[in-house]
């Protein structure tokens, strides 16, 4: 069964906060300069020379800050309630749609600098990178897609699944965590993280001044 962020377990995992502090991915790796925990940037370094050759990824999002986080919250759950009224009454039904697309912000790994979106390109013919289809586009909505943006949906063309498996393979393989309605999720030493894997408590809570110095 599938743990959502919205979870009461997920809220129940403490967070030891190692300080570890925000830094810049290179250009190469994100060129819109996203910002992860130190320790999640070496791991993405890595996963990245794991692929075979001519395939990069390509990092879209990391960090977020506490205000864009809730203004995707508020966006959506405006959506969800038009699209599934019986839940427009119900605050606790309503988290949970919304946690499919979007986390609530106190266990947000986007805003502990624990996460990031990313997908996969090819620099084969283009140093720059072609991205490659993975089944939906990235932050496809489960509405928009039709629950194709779940990381198991089978209705995508081979390829695409085959490209989700290499994914799963060079991130799993550096202890990075999927958030399994969203094939480009992945995160590490945030609560989600914590819970799946098993750990004693999480590494990262919500970014301070102090780590994002």
């Amino acid at each position: 069964m599938t743990i959502l962020l919205s979870d009461p377990r997920v809220r129940a995992v403490p967070v030891v906060e190692s300080g570890e502090p925000l830094v810049r991915l290179g250009a190469d790796l994100s060129p819109v300069g996203a910002r992860v925990r130190r320790g999640l940037a070496e791991r993405l370094v890595r996963a990245d020379a794991a692929l075979p050759d001519g395939l990069r990824l390509r990092v879209l999002e990391g960090h977020r800050s506490a205000v864009d986080q809730q203004a995707i919250i508020t966006a959506y759950a405006a959506q969800l309630r038009v699209l599934h009224p019986e839940a427009a009454d119900d605050p606790a039904a309503l988290e949970r749609l919304t946690s499919r697309f979007v986390s609530p912000l106190d266990v947000a790994p986007h805003v502990a600098g624990a996460a990031v979106d990313l997908t996969l390109v090819d620099v084969r013919t283009d140093p720059a990178g072609v991205e490659l289809d993975l089944g939906t586009p990235v932050d496809a909505t489960p509405e928009q897609s039709g629950g194709r943006c779940f990381t198991a949906a089978t209705d995508i063309p081979a390829a695409a699944r085959g490209r989700r498996r290499l994914l799963a393979e060079v991130l799993g393989a550096e202890g990075l965590v999927n958030y399994p309605t969203e094939w480009w999720h992945w995160s590490h030493g945030d609560r989600y993280w914590a819970l799946v894997t098993g750990a004693a408590h999480a590494l990262h809570g919500p970014v301070t001044e102090a780590v994002a110095a």
